[in-house]
């Protein structure tokens, strides 16, 4: 189901919550809408926290260490966040007006925080020279279950290339998934289907995705489009893959052509 934020508010910006809206998501989002000179702490007894700066200029402060993260826009540069486990604050101050997206869900685990920087994250260009470019976009992984196997949660973005697509082959998991979407102009625009529902995407909308249902995103001509991706792990089933749907997955096969080119 596609939700629609537009202009962001100032201070919280409320996605989904675990125990009221959308459920479903077993995950407790919010994007933050914060001018310079403002402060916040978060802090959870019984849950994992992920702080992931979209833009601006913040400083944060965690047990025991500081670090001040930077970001000019989501398109041009890679992502930093800080992860840390239940019973641990993080205390933000606002350096310049910023956005920082905010990703939470219960954990017993106890583990280290970890900040991760641009370096430590992984870019890499899915869709490259097959299927006529057709699909061809930027997929970062800040956190999954290989680096971190004692989180309840996955984070990572995207961006498509204009008039491109994404979640492509179309695919699906039964763990939920949110999607939050940018677009490099205010009124870009671009569709995704979930299952056989199609919506259109706006600047700020948000898209909560249940298990079981495929996903593909494509964005307009001359707009390129941003999503953060967020999934929960399920108990006992973690997301390690994805499920390629049945009938496409002749799109994968070595050396494939696509019309005209067939």
């Amino acid at each position: 189901m596609i939700n629609y934020l537009g202009d962001l508010k100032k201070g919280k910006n409320l996605l989904t919550e675990i125990k009221n809206k959308h459920e479903s998501m077993l995950m407790d989002i919010s994007v933050f809408n914060l001018e310079k000179g403002k402060s916040e702490v978060f802090f959870e007894e019984n849950k994992e926290t992920a702080l992931l700066l979209l833009n601006g200029k913040v400083e944060i402060l965690w047990d025991g260490q500081s670090a001040v993260l930077e970001r000019d826009n989501v398109f041009d540069e890679s992502p930093t966040c800080l992860h840390v486990s239940k019973g641990v604050k993080i205390e933000l101050k606002v350096l310049e007006d910023s956005e920082v997206l905010i990703q939470k869900t219960e954990n017993n685990n106890k583990f280290d925080s970890k900040l991760y920087l641009k370096e430590d994250c992984t870019s890499e260009i899915f869709g490259d020279g097959v299927w006529n470019d057709t699909a061809r976009r930027v997929v970062r992984t800040v956190f999954d279950y290989k680096n971190a196997p004692y989180s309840n949660m996955v984070m990572g973005e995207v961006i498509n290339y204009p008039g491109k697509w994404s979640s492509y082959p179309p695919h699906h998991h039964p763990q939920p998934e949110v999607y939050y979407y940018k677009f490099n102009k205010p009124q870009g625009f671009g569709l995704c289907l979930v299952g056989e529902e199609a919506y259109k995407i706006k600047n700020n909308s948000f898209l909560t995705i249940d298990g079981g249902y495929v996903h593909p995103q494509n964005t307009a001509p001359g707009y390129a489009m941003y999503y953060c991706w967020m999934i929960r792990h399920l108990d006992g089933n973690p997301w390690t893959e994805r499920i390629d749907a049945e009938e496409h997955k002749w799109l994968l096969e070595k050396d494939v052509k696509i019309w005209p080119n067939r």
